[in-house]
């Protein structure tokens, strides 16, 4: 590692932890049902959303587990058939100044199941693809609902450990409401100011076809009047030269886009190149506070957590474990992306020092950012389940693009999707002291509550449904010709595409190896199903693990109580979090990044 790459990762964790920590804390009065000082205002128009809905008020607000788990289920379900609807009829609806059809059947299934499910995955080209409309009204709504959604979900698990013997886990529709009142839209609102400030664009203009100052000559096949392509005698296409005088640059309402794509750790890009566009992330500062908003709701969380359960010392265990796996991680992948690539050495290619090679592996990379800058998005996006990108993790080392790829494995547990890497992080919590139970022939605790066969069945289902998606999913599409059309590289690489494919959707994630062409039916269909049993199912145990917890009575920690807050604690859950991950995927691994790490350099001469 450089020493600006420490200095990087230092005043990024810096800053992270005092934002995220008075976050935390008012995250914790937005979970509760106490009014907030200073935000009358917020709470009179929280309230009129409820008369609007007929909802009940006070104690009939409360839901058993099942009753919240329907209501979720429910309300997502009903958003896919809306965004899906949305991008079928985006033709004949308003604000599309450049007329986009209406999307084919497979792919607005996978965007509409990618959006709800917060995994973002795009298997188009937003700026040819998308309509304002559909951009605001369908995928940057989403963003919020599906990041309400997973805000919910830890809400209603840190209330079943808080509770004494209750049936109830709160209301789902409340923490809905609360979270995207109070929480998402201020921050989403002030942070596209601030991007728009740093040169984001913000507009409902039509795109702009400007006069290029070099004209670009190249040569096109040159096609019949049926569209056919004309061959010479040697059977080969014609060429025809043509000339390049204008550019079209897209234009849209991007910021406020960008904005919830960051805090709510979504990650779909307006433009297809996401991040790494100049109109989505124009400046050094404006990839810096990119990256800070993505990880600011999960670290305050953890805070949230501890302020919630009554012992400020949880969420600090929770926050160090996930910290300690993220710094070492990401010392990887720019340990891997500041040395050169050997293949490119072989060719001479950095015999006069060229900045290209010189510093480490620039390919895929914007120089705006540089090694540095883009080695820490990179980690920071797969471990917070975002999906945002500012370089193509397809052109990073073999190891380097290994990194994100466990980063996403481990579960996206390492700060985690909002809310959902907190409550994943607390699935291997609950694992982690049933295994110390075991060791010490006690019945294990977790913040005062026993840990049964009942939960630690639940703990288990949402710990292996991803895996068993992602790999499941990358042998099927790895024997069926379905499945090997769209890889651009063969060989180990070309298996990394895949395997990448579904971790990311499986796990929420939404970035990809960009080589995979994905936009098929089969692999529309195939990541759907990934990306929404990856959501729901996961969610559906963790909330059976809340309702169970919530009736326990709360016992007293006594002499034999292990302590769940030192350093003991910590390394045992980093330790499961980092065994579970490679009993699952070591050997998939070695097919992909290690053997394709091997290959480049024993194949040199």
């Amino acid at each position: 590692m450089t020493t600006q790459s420490i200095l990087l990762l230092v005043l990024f964790l810096a800053v992270l932890l005092a934002a995220g920590y008075p976050l935390g804390l008012y995250m914790a009065k937005v979970a509760g049902d106490a009014p907030i000082r200073g935000l009358g205002w917020l709470q009179r128009g929280e309230n009129f959303l409820y008369r609007l809905a007929g909802m009940k008020t006070g104690a009939e607000r409360a839901m058993g587990w099942k009753h919240y788990a329907i209501a979720l289920l429910v309300f997502n379900t009903i958003g896919a058939f809306f965004v899906y609807g949305l991008q079928r009829l985006q033709g004949v609806l308003p604000f599309n100044p450049q007329a986009m059809p209406g999307v084919s059947p497979d792919s607005s299934f996978n965007t509409a199941v990618s959006f709800v499910a917060n995994t973002n995955w795009q298997g188009y080209s937003g700026e040819q693809t998308m309509s304002y409309l559909t951009q605001m009204l369908g995928l940057a709504c989403q963003n919020f609902f599906s990041a309400a959604t997973g805000i919910a979900v830890i809400f209603a698990l840190v209330r079943g450990f808080s509770a004494k013997s209750s049936k109830s886990i709160g209301n789902f529709w409340v923490d809905l409401v609360r979270s995207t009142l109070y929480i998402l839209l201020p921050l989403s609102l002030a942070l596209s100011v601030v991007f728009m400030g740093e040169g984001v664009i913000q507009n409902f203009s039509p795109y702009k076809e400007v006069t290029l100052l070099d004209q670009v000559s190249y040569e096109t096949p040159k096609v019949d009047a049926a569209g056919q392509a004309v061959l010479d005698a040697a059977g080969k296409p014609v060429m025809e030269a043509q000339v390049a005088a204008t550019q079209t640059i897209a234009m849209g309402p991007v910021a406020s886009q960008e904005a919830i794509k960051m805090l709510g750790t979504n990650g779909g890009g307006f433009f297809n190149v996401n991040s790494a566009h100049p109109y989505e992330n124009p400046t050094f500062m404006s990839n810096f506070l990119q990256m800070l908003a993505i990880f600011i709701i999960p670290a305050g969380l953890c805070f949230t957590f501890g302020r919630m359960v009554g012992d400020m010392r949880q969420g600090w265990a929770v926050l160090a474990a996930m910290t300690l796996i993220f710094v070492v991680m990401t010392a990887g992948v720019f340990q891997a992306e500041q040395q050169a690539n050997p293949a490119l050495q072989a060719l001479g290619v950095d015999q006069q020092q060229s900045t290209l090679q010189a510093g480490g592996n620039m390919e895929g990379k914007e120089t705006r950012f540089g090694i540095s800058s883009s080695a820490l998005f990179a980690a920071v996006t797969t471990a917070a389940s975002c999906g945002a990108v500012n370089s193509m993790h397809d052109s990073y080392m073999p190891l380097g693009g290994m990194v994100p790829l466990l980063l996403m494995q481990f579960g996206e547990v390492v700060f985690g999707g909002v809310g959902t890497g907190l409550y994943g992080m607390l699935m291997f919590a609950i694992l982690a002291v049933f295994i110390a139970g075991l060791m010490i022939g006690r019945t294990p605790e977790y913040l005062g509550k026993k840990i049964q066969a009942h939960e630690m069945k639940m703990v288990s289902l949402a710990i292996l449904v991803t895996p068993t998606l992602v790999l499941v999913g990358t042998a099927i599409a790895v024997m069926l010709e379905a499945g090997k059309v769209g890889v651009a590289n063969p060989g180990a690489h070309g298996f990394s595409e895949i395997l990448y494919a579904f971790t990311s959707a499986a796990n929420n994630n939404g970035s990809a190896f960009a080589g995979l062409s994905a936009n098929t039916p089969f692999y529309n269909v195939m990541l759907a199903i990934a990306m929404w049993f990856g959501r729901f199912a996961v969610i559906v145990p963790v909330l059976a693990v809340a309702g169970s917890l919530a009736a326990k009575q709360r016992l007293s920690a006594n002499a034999g109580t292990m302590p769940t807050h030192g350093p003991m604690f910590i390394g045992l859950l980093v330790g499961v979090v980092i065994l579970v991950g490679v009993l699952n995927y070591v050997p998939a691994l070695a097919l992909g990044p290690v053997i394709e790490h091997l290959q480049l350099f024993t194949q040199l001469p």
